[in-house]
């Protein structure tokens, strides 16, 4: 009876290692054609011209030899769909706003939200606005991710088979799309219009104003009542906070920066950037070299959309920061009581233009949804049953931005951006860069150097007294946008005599500049380190810059910590670790203690400082809002007394908070750390997580799909590692997606790196070799030489098109006499 247990168990247990190993080997054999010939057939490749050669070094980046810029392009969405099919799978669901078709009833309220904003939509409108080079282009593009969808004769990757998917073709309203997303990820002002209702409900407005500070220097926005003027919108407007996408959290950005040659060793430009947005696997971004007749570029592309986004050419280099404009505004519809499918506007009665959407959902039936569209935008509030409940009857909240308009020529800008050869070039490429706005550095080879920040930004009129803070009374002209800046009237500068220019999302508006952008800056702590660094020394060199990305001084914590330390401390440890703090200097190192206390430190302070006046807002509003805390702990206007807990009978100071919040965190540390300081380390807690979309949220598939690593730095150092207090403490959310640090004396010296591999199959060597190399800050040769390529590559891929047959020439007209 026992050998026979036994012999079943044996069989059973080698029955699933041997299930295991022909799974693993059928998912392996996923990984895409490198070397060799593939002869496309299929309407999709009759877009392809001529043969492409598509060269992967030994990194895994595709140096692709084409005959025409759109073969070029037809042989990048073709790479895409060999490495990154899944990824544009999903990013193309997101922007849909189709996951329920993929995840069923869980995504809904999502899809709900996502087709009332109408992303999609937008990009169909504006696919018509485009010249035809662009849309030839895109199309071209598409067709080369449809050729490899009907010659790929391989397993998909694992993620269509373990969610039983299978790619539609892609089409080059997807790509219009993802561009679309792309902006609503780097934009959040409507976020702030619904927290200024939420706090309207529980704060006053002195409250809000010291909650919500000014940029440093500037004085608060002079705001209406918002407790008297919302009421119970607040409901509404915590409805759909909930169920949107998320915003950008606290910190997401970029760096660049640019020095003319009498700042460099070599005496041309040196530009560097990196671009901070959230950690995915695969990365963000997929890196690519397209090699034709009408020029040379390479850098960064996104997959699902053709060109380089950011990088170099042979005469000009670039790179983005983001500039956070307020350029979405909520507005407030009043209903026509009689006639709820009219509303009011400054010139009498209008009516909403309904869109009815059909969203399926997987494993049960369609869902329908009446979309109403005002002269502002999409009603949000109808997305869902719970918010349009929460709605004073006979109001409705209206979205409006730029980007859903349907003259959003961004795609188009971005086609030709990389193919300037010059400043002026490159500013008539910019023109039509409509969102999200940027801060762009460029330098090129005949030692210039420049910035621009291209973007529509509304104008708001004089009277306007909500100036896109709060949401705006729909029916009131004094609300409504009166055009965009002009372009020759946004930021901008060229060889400034300093001979440097940097920015870091923090006030790029000069003194009396006459334009209102926004008052939502990021707090300037890694401005003021760049300029610092870049002050520090003459001339600088590749290395130099390398060494500022890799820089993690936090400014923050060098200005807070003096007064926390000035606190009297209970405990033994808790001076101790003072003590340790004392000796310090802001270097957020791997190997150090004092970056953990002090960021736990900080963590428990916020939350004894605003959780009782925020009450149930506080989780979702949990963050380190550096410029709040340096005011409340410096009594800036009697700011102090924030510290005092409105729940209980006693005053509590700040030197009380500061005091327990140090004790707080200690025995957070302990019990996640053991007692012994000596043994804390930033790095053992400091772990960029790459989250996989949809596994990361399965346990079971998370280690397969997700990318760990340690990394030094804080939300405000220049080499970014940002983490939530809400979520699991200290692990990294957001950090630098790739660097680039461009030589325009030889920008075959040029460097770059991204945050994973440019492959997105776990089963793949290329799908986490970069992880490691950019938590250490290392790099990777940005050439486009092709003797530098060859040597070591992992092969060449040549694409041919079917035979295409041979038609009789044309004669030749006669010329008129």
């Amino acid at each position: 009876m026992k050998s026979r247990f036994l012999r079943g168990l044996i069989y059973t247990l080698a029955f699933a290692v041997l299930a295991a190993v022909v799974a693993f080997q059928y998912l392996r054999s996923s990984l895409p054609q490198l070397s060799g010939t593939q002869r496309l057939s299929g309407a999709a490749a009759q877009k392809l011209s001529a043969p492409v050669e598509v060269l992967r070094d030994r990194h895994g980046v595709p140096h692709i030899y084409a005959a025409s810029l759109l073969d070029a392009n037809f042989a990048l969405g073709y790479a895409h769909a060999q490495d990154r099919l899944w990824q544009m799978e999903m990013n193309r669901h997101i922007s849909a706003g189709r996951l329920s078709e993929l995840f069923g009833a869980t995504s809904l309220d999502t899809d709900r939200f996502l087709r009332t904003l109408g992303i999609r939509r937008s990009a169909e409108r504006t696919w018509a606005k485009l010249d035809r080079e662009t849309r030839s282009l895109f199309e071209a593009y598409a067709a080369g991710v449809n050729a490899f969808l009907a010659n790929n004769d391989k397993p998909l990757p694992p993620e269509f088979i373990l969610l039983g998917d299978h790619p539609e073709p892609w089409s080059a309203v997807d790509s219009l799309a993802w561009l679309k997303m792309m902006a609503w990820d780097l934009n959040s002002s409507w976020r702030d219009e619904l927290l200024h209702m939420q706090l309207a409900k529980r704060l006053s407005m002195q409250q809000i104003q010291e909650f919500l500070p000014p940029y440093p220097g500037d004085a608060p926005e002079v705001l209406p009542d918002l407790g008297a003027l919302y009421g119970s919108l607040a409901d509404s407007a915590s409805k759909i906070a909930a169920a949107a996408p998320p915003q950008p959290p606290e910190g997401v950005g970029s760096n660049n920066w640019v020095v003319d040659g009498s700042h460099s060793r070599s005496g041309k430009p040196l530009l560097a950037n990196d671009p901070h947005l959230g950690l995915t696997a695969p990365a963000v971004w997929y890196f690519a070299h397209l090699d034709t007749p009408e020029g040379r570029i390479i850098g960064a592309t996104l997959p699902g959309v053709p060109m380089i986004i950011l990088g170099r050419n042979q005469r000009i280099a670039w790179g983005f920061t983001n500039t956070g404009p307020d350029v979405q505004d909520l507005y407030i519809e009043r209903l026509d009581p009689s006639d709820a499918a009219l509303y009011d506007t400054p010139d009498g009665k209008q009516r909403f233009v309904t869109v009815n959407e059909v969203i399926k959902v997987k494993g049960q039936a369609d869902v329908t949804l009446a979309v109403r569209v005002s002269r502002h935008g999409p009603i949000i509030s109808d997305a869902f049953a719970e918010a349009a409940k929460a709605m004073p009857k006979g109001y409705a909240l209206a979205f409006a931005w730029p980007t859903l308009l349907d003259d959003d020529l961004t795609a188009q800008a971005l086609t030709r951006i990389g193919r300037a050869s010059d400043w002026q070039s490159f500013l008539a490429a910019a023109r039509d860069f409509d969102s999200p706005q940027q801060n762009v550095v460029y330098a090129d080879v005949d030692g210039n150097i420049g910035y621009i920040a291209p973007a529509r930004v509304p104008l708001r009129r004089a009277d306007n007294d909500l100036k896109g803070i709060a949401p705006a009374p729909g029916w009131l002209a004094k609300y409504d946008w009166q055009g965009y800046i002009p372009f020759d009237e946004l930021p901008r500068q060229f060889n400034p005599p300093s001979g440097m220019i940097a920015t870091a999302n923090e006030k790029i508006t000069p003194p009396g500049y006459r334009y209102w952008i926004t008052s939502k800056w990021e707090p300037p702590f890694r401005a003021w380190r760049i300029a610092d660094l870049l002050g520090a020394r003459q001339q600088h060199d590749l290395a130099s810059f390398a060494a500022m990305q890799a820089d993690v001084r936090s400014l923050y914590v060098r200005e807070v910590l003096p007064l926390l330390l000035a606190a009297p401390l209970d405990s033994d440890a808790a001076r101790h670790a003072a003590a340790l703090l004392r000796n310090w200097d802001g270097e957020m190192l791997m190997n150090r203690a004092e970056p953990l206390i002090v960021s736990a430190w900080l963590r428990e302070l916020t939350r004894l400082t605003y959780a009782d006046e925020l009450g149930e807002l506080f989780t979702a509003n949990w963050s380190e809002r550096p410029i709040f805390m340096l005011n409340v702990l410096r009594d800036k206007d009697g700011q102090s007394r924030w510290c005092d807990n409105v729940n209980t009978p006693q005053h509590e100071t700040c030197a009380e908070m500061i005091s327990r919040a140090l004790e707080l965190a200690l025995a957070d540390l302990s019990r996640r750390y053991g007692a012994d300081m000596a043994r804390w380390h930033w790095g053992d807690a400091h772990i960029a997580v790459a989250e996989h979309r949809p596994f990361s949220k399965q346990a079971w598939l998370a280690p397969l799909f997700e990318l760990r690593q340690p990394v030094p730095g804080d939300t405000w150092s220049i080499d970014v590692g940002r983490s939530k207090p809400s979520s699991t403490p200290f692990t990294v959310d957001l950090a630098p997606s790739l660097r680039g640090i461009y030589d325009l004396a030889n920008l075959d010296r040029s460097l770059y790196m991204q945050s994973s591999g440019q492959s997105g199959n776990p089963f793949s060597p290329l799908y986490s070799n970069f992880a490691t190399a950019w938590a250490h800050v290392e790099y990777m040769p940005m050439s486009m030489r092709r003797a530098d390529i060859e040597p070591h590559q992992l092969g060449t891929l040549r694409l041919l098109p079917d035979a295409i047959p041979v038609t009789p020439a044309t004669p030749a007209t006669p010329a008129t006499p």
